[in-house]
């Protein structure tokens, strides 16, 4: 029996985004399928992210739904199309499936915004800083483990770069700044990329210092990717099992509150850049 073919966090994300609007309209997959139609099964596979569908298929289901929100139908039917393997399909079998899920989602973002309290964030790391961070790893990773993700980990920052590089906002509490992975030299060449980094055009370093009496957050590491539209954002949490993707709105709106408090009490750009200064001279 051939295996399973491999489904990408897109792929189901737009089979349960044609789920939603099915449910909306009030419509069991027997009669969707009816007015596609088609048998029961396709509209299944299509929701399962299992069956290709086109863009103009897509605009079709939609019109069945009656829905009329024309840049959310179209930011589905963009979804569509030829499923050509992103660069992250090649760590599939290297990699847990969060992590491949995570390079898919922050290619796919048109905006991403990330609160870090106790490392760095990964699209800023350092070869060197990624390598000490993935060797406190428990249980621990082999060598040639810790090697396969530190590629996977650089090859995800080409999406700060290019002709068209994402806009990023990193929210660092200083904890991060001086936890000093890898020792004294790697902990400046780390601090130096985040100023060299934070000049971007497209980059924004926000520190929240010690000494904010009031922080919002439970301290693991948070993902905010934009979407094209509003509904076809996600949230990526950053745990010890690894990543929790969510995109039901109450999370979203959940999410976007504790970024917007944690950015309100974190120091301007040119604050930031100062603190990280002064903690790199003493580093």
């Amino acid at each position: 029996m051939p295996d399973a073919p491999f489904l990408t966090l897109r792929q189901q994300r737009l089979g349960a985004e044609l789920r939603k609007l099915r449910e909306r309209a009030g419509l069991t997959s027997t009669a969707a399928a009816a007015l596609l139609g088609g048998p029961q099964s396709r509209i299944s596979n299509i929701e399962a992210g299992r069956y290709a569908v086109s863009a103009d298929r897509v605009r079709v289901m939609a019109r069945n739904y009656a829905c009329v929100d024309e840049a959310y139908v179209e930011a589905l039917a963009s979804m569509t199309g030829a499923r050509s393997r992103g660069w992250w399909l090649e760590y599939q079998d290297l990699l847990a499936p969060g992590l491949v899920d995570l390079a898919e989602t922050e290619h796919h973002a048109t905006a991403l915004r990330v609160a870090v309290v106790i490392h760095i964030p990964g699209l800023l790391q350092t070869a060197a800083h990624a390598r000490a961070v993935m060797a406190e790893s428990v249980p621990p990773l082999r060598p040639y483990e810790i090697e396969h993700r530190v590629s996977y980990r650089v090859k995800r920052q080409a999406v700060l770069y290019g002709e068209s590089p994402t806009s990023f906002t990193a929210i660092v509490h200083e904890a991060a700044l001086r936890m000093g992975y890898g020792g004294g030299e790697v902990a400046r060449e780390q601090l130096d990329v985040l100023l060299t980094e934070g000049e971007r055009g497209n980059v924004n370093v926000l520190v929240v210092p010690f000494g904010e009496a009031s922080f919002p957050a439970s301290g693991q590491g948070i993902t905010y990717a934009s979407g094209s539209v509003p509904q076809l954002d996600t949230v990526v949490l950053d745990t010890d099992h690894g990543c929790e993707f969510h995109d039901a709105q109450a999370q979203l709106e959940r999410y976007r509150s504790v970024l917007d408090r944690m950015e309100a009490r974190a120091l301007s750009p040119e604050k930031s850049r100062e603190l990280i200064h002064r903690i790199a001279r003493n580093t």
